[in-house]
């Protein structure tokens, strides 16, 4: 009972964070946003005809009553349909949001897993050689942009040039062997730009947890290197560890990896967004913005949850 009346009193509370970022998403995508009469029209049209194109597009209607029309689309789950594709765009997210899915998730499982290991492993060492290594190692992949590690694995794994393993581009995934195929260089792209970062941050909050006094007296009174990290300080640590993963879902669920979706040709809603954002789509855009909205106050009504699962001290008030 406790556990559903915070999850209400959450939810409710998550309504003014999603009525902000869609009035803003709002005022910079559709309101100031581009102006497709003149796309519609071509070169020197009439008054006439940009009178009747605008009250088409319904450019001529108040803000609020337009304000209100997002909403409703918001609430009914109904946006209408692509203006590049005609596509209707719950089509087009539930087409596009389990490919990005798929795409994403082993690069991120991978990617925070390892973190977590290298960032142990680091701190378990502090000052030694396995720990400037691993931080020296962490520091030069975050300094590699994300565009540059995509096209040299493409070269090395894709290519002719290199092993010639895997495909270039595209998504024909009909079976397990498949989707091994298609989803192995992009998920080595993205481990190598992610640990770096997972790296020095788990790292941080686990040396962190080894300067608590109590850790320090276990060390003392001969607690085994093993009990004394996964009871004592990982245990501990799992607070900021579950904020970073848990707020980087919707990204990956909404936004998908836009680079890798463009670069390698999979049809995700990363690659969807992209073009939207390049044609100016806006019933696109105004999906998944809302929608990123919406499952940010999920993530953070699902994170306040875990909190209490490893740490009974949290209150859920």
């Amino acid at each position: 009972m406790e556990l559903l009346q915070f999850s209400v009193r959450k939810l409710i509370a998550g309504v003014p964070l999603v009525i902000g970022v869609t009035l803003i998403s709002f005022l910079l995508m559709v309101y100031f946003g581009p102006d497709k009469t003149f796309d519609l029209l071509g070169k020197n049209p009439t008054a006439e005809q940009i009178a009747e194109v605008r009250e088409q597009l319904g450019y001529n209607k108040p803000f609020l009553v337009r304000y209100g029309e997002y909403v409703r689309e918001l609430v009914t789950f109904n946006f209408g349909a692509s203006e590049s594709t005609g596509e209707p765009v719950t089509s087009l997210l539930a087409r596009t949001i389990p490919v990005s899915v798929a795409l994403a998730l082993p690069g991120f499982i991978l990617g925070n897993l390892l973190g977590v290991a290298l960032g142990l492993l680091a701190a378990y060492y502090r000052g030694g050689l396995a720990d400037k290594f691993i931080m020296g190692s962490a520091a030069i992949g975050m300094s590699i942009s994300f565009l540059i590690v995509i096209i040299a694995f493409q070269i090395i794994f894709s290519s002719s040039f290199g092993l010639n393993l895997f495909p270039v581009r595209g998504w024909d995934v009909n079976s397990i062997g498949d989707y091994v195929s298609y989803v192995t260089v992009p998920t080595l792209a993205t481990v190598f730009v992610a640990l770096g970062y997972n790296t020095r941050f788990y790292r941080s909050v686990i040396v962190e947890e080894m300067s608590r006094d109590h850790v320090r007296t276990a060390r003392a009174f001969g607690v085994p290197p093993a009990p004394l990290f996964y009871k004592l300080i990982l245990k501990n640590a799992l607070i900021p560890i579950i904020t970073r993963i848990m707020f980087s879902i919707p990204v990956i669920i909404i936004s998908g990896s836009l680079l890798l979706e463009q670069y390698f040709g999979i049809p995700g809603v990363g690659k969807a967004t992209y073009d939207a954002i390049v044609t100016g789509d806006q019933p696109v855009l105004k999906a998944v913005v809302a929608l990123t909205a919406i499952l940010l106050v999920i993530v953070q009504l699902l994170t306040d949850i875990l909190y209490r699962a490893v740490d009974p001290r949290v209150s859920l008030k």
